[in-house]
């Protein structure tokens, strides 16, 4: 017996009715298939004033809609807050009118006094998500931490629903400057690496770019009134196998071919990228010193002095001599033309002149240079440098700029109060540039150079000989003890630093920085009482996480154990401890080689005098790092 389907018709298809029901059912499958992700608990780098979590949820689903109160689709912020969503492939269409299940993001027209200029005000109920801010830049924060809310994997995995815990978070900075610091000199970095790390900035509230572009190592800006910086200055001969500090001299006739320089194009596009992102471009022309690859372009701009060899562009550690002639007044010329270009580049309010590292033996024996201190009244040659950049900061402030140097200004008199010390000379440099009126960003090696080692030498890439974990970056302080309120006023915020000497790629710069640029930047934003280092440590393991899914190459920290040992009636109380969370130590004390059969730490041990402590640190499983030894 023949069993008939009935046949429906849609135009020319002929479907079975069977046939129909597999489609229905199909569609209906697709349209319920999706991950379903519930977040459990937020961690915000950096930490909010103020974030309460509470019990209801607020789920994101195909069917949330997208609400801008007070700011137009086409407004930057909007656009790049439109694509970012679309980016981590949540897609919310827009709506008009106010409704339940919507993210709503408003502009205040009435200003919310409790979080000023950069703050903002997320709220997540069982109706919806709000975000709200007094200006476009607290939105652009507040969207932010609205991102850090969703799941670590949201750049790389497709969610059809995410489960969000109400809360409510108010947040504002501590300091208005906070800054990261990236040399191109020593490593040249294209645009799309550029703007990779204003990505990261972004991310994590950091709104200065300090743009290091001219050193001896290479001149890394267009200049169209001196082309030969670019044809000759930016070039230098490639040792970039070779270790820092021990490159072989350039051979005769070797072609210089490792360099290059952005285009005025190029800049604009950096500029305005890192303005869509909240982000001021602070380009750094670094004078008198530093200047190997102006004087291999323009030798002239150098001391004209007896047997004294010419200049080549440095390819390793800068040579000392290489300072341009504060006497000639074709130098001073070629520094204004220089900086016309410049500030015709850059609208930031502050261009960075360097005006560090100064080995005045060129000036002392140069009749230019000592002319032009008979000339001024100036005593030495420490004036001398202040003098040249106080005409420096006039000119630029002609221009309606004001200069940033760093704290060897300090020394010479001359310049204003008006220029900007960046000071990398630690509390004390710091404290004295603020009582001289002078506004300071703080630089400090000690908490904010990202070119040192963050772990043992034997287990991370070649760095600068220092060593400066996680944990120490997070005590960074930009607030000098012993000022007065008023005084306080003048430190601005602090920065970090990655000096490229040791960096061979992109990718080992974003490994010096991360997770260390997280520390600062929650120095930089987040309140004193805030703080807490055992909640940072945990919010990092996620941050890791984050960053990985997001395309960074993210260190994973130092696994050697933190020893804390006290003498007591013969024998050592022992703690140990590691910078990551949740590693497991095991250990012997008889010299032999510790494995996972062996004990576990889990609190103080005592230990003999002469015992021989051998370490072995486990974190998600996996050994790290290897076997370290103590000796007591």
């Amino acid at each position: 017996m023949k069993r008939h389907l009935k046949i429906w018709r849609f135009g020319d298809w002929k479907i079975g009715r069977l046939e129909t029901l597999l489609i229905i059912l199909l569609a209906l499958l697709t349209a319920s298939c999706g991950k379903t992700v519930q977040v459990s608990e937020y961690s915000i780098i950096p930490e909010p004033v103020y974030l309460v979590q509470k019990g209801r949820t607020f789920t994101i689903s195909p069917h949330t809609k997208l609400r801008l109160e007070n700011l137009g689709q086409n407004r930057p912020t909007a656009k790049y807050m439109a694509n970012k969503l679309r980016q981590m492939h949540v897609r919310p269409a827009f709506i008009g009118k106010p409704r339940k299940d919507c993210i709503t993001i408003t502009l205040n027209d009435t200003v919310n006094s409790a979080i000023g200029d950069e703050g903002y005000l997320i709220q997540v109920t069982p109706d919806g998500i709000s975000l709200s801010a007094n200006t476009e830049a607290g939105l652009f924060y507040a969207f932010q931490t609205f991102v850090q809310m969703l799941p670590e994997d949201i750049s790389s995995t497709s969610y059809r629903r995410i489960v969000l815990p109400e809360c409510t978070i108010l947040d504002y900075p501590r300091f208005e400057w906070r800054g990261s610091h990236l040399d191109v000199c020593r490593h040249f970095f294209t645009v799309k690496q550029i703007e990779k790390h204003l990505d990261l900035m972004a991310a994590y509230k950091l709104n200065k770019f300090h743009w290091h572009l001219n050193d001896d190592q290479g001149w890394r800006i267009e200049i169209d009134k001196y082309p030969e910086l670019n044809d000759i200055g930016s070039w230098r001969v490639d040792r970039s196998a070779s270790r820092w500090g021990k490159e072989e001299p350039p051979k005769a006739g070797e072609e210089p071919t490792y360099g290059g320089y952005y285009s005025k194009h190029e800049i604009a596009e950096i500029v305005e990228y890192a303005a869509q992102r909240n982000i001021e471009v602070i380009p750094e022309i670094d004078l008198p010193g530093h200047c190997s690859a102006v004087l291999a372009a323009y030798p002239e701009f150098a001391c004209a002095l007896p047997g004294k060899e010419g200049y080549s562009v440095a390819i390793g550690p800068c040579p000392p001599s290489a300072v341009l002639c504060v006497g000639s007044d074709e130098v001073l010329q070629f520094l204004y033309d220089v900086m016309d270009e410049v500030v015709e580049l850059f609208p930031s309010e502050y261009i960075h002149i360097g005006g560090e590292d100064i080995i005045a033996d060129n000036w002392q024996s140069c009749y230019k240079c000592q002319t032009r201190m008979r000339q001024n009244g100036l005593h030495n040659e420490a004036e001398l440098h202040g003098w040249l950049i106080a005409q420096m900061q006039e000119y630029l402030s002609r221009k309606g700029r004001r200069v940033i140097c760093w704290d060897d200004i300090l020394k010479g008199g001359h310049t204003t109060t008006d220029a900007v010390v960046m000071a990398w000379g630690g509390d004390s440099c710091a404290h004295s540039a603020a009582i001289r009126s002078h506004d300071v960003v703080v630089a400090d090696p000690q908490f904010c150079n990202l070119g040192f080692y963050q772990g043992d030498t034997c287990h991370h890439p070649l760095a600068f000989p220092q060593y400066l974990p996680l944990s120490t970056c997070y005590l960074f302080d930009p607030l000098p003890q012993g000022l007065t309120d008023e005084d306080k006023m003048h430190i601005l915020g602090g920065e970090c630093l990655l000096w490229t000497d040791y960096v061979q790629s992109y990718d080992q710069a974003e490994y010096q920085l991360l997770p260390r640029l997280c520390a600062l930047a929650e120095c930089l934003w987040s309140q004193t009482d805030k703080k807490s280092w055992p909640l940072f440590q945990q919010k990092i393991e996620h941050h890791k996480n984050r960053l990985t899914q997001m395309g960074y190459n993210c260190c994973k920290g130092s696994f050697k154990p933190i020893i804390h040992a006290v003498l007591e009636n013969g024998s050592y109380s022992v703690t140990l401890s590691t910078e990551v969370a949740d590693c497991y130590i095991y250990y012997t004390t008889d010299g032999s080689k510790p494995t996972p059969e062996s004990p576990i730490y889990q609190g103080p041990i005592t230990l003999p005098r002469g015992t021989h402590l051998r370490t072995l640190t486990l974190y998600r499983g996996e050994v790290q790092e290897g076997i370290y030894d103590f000796h007591f």
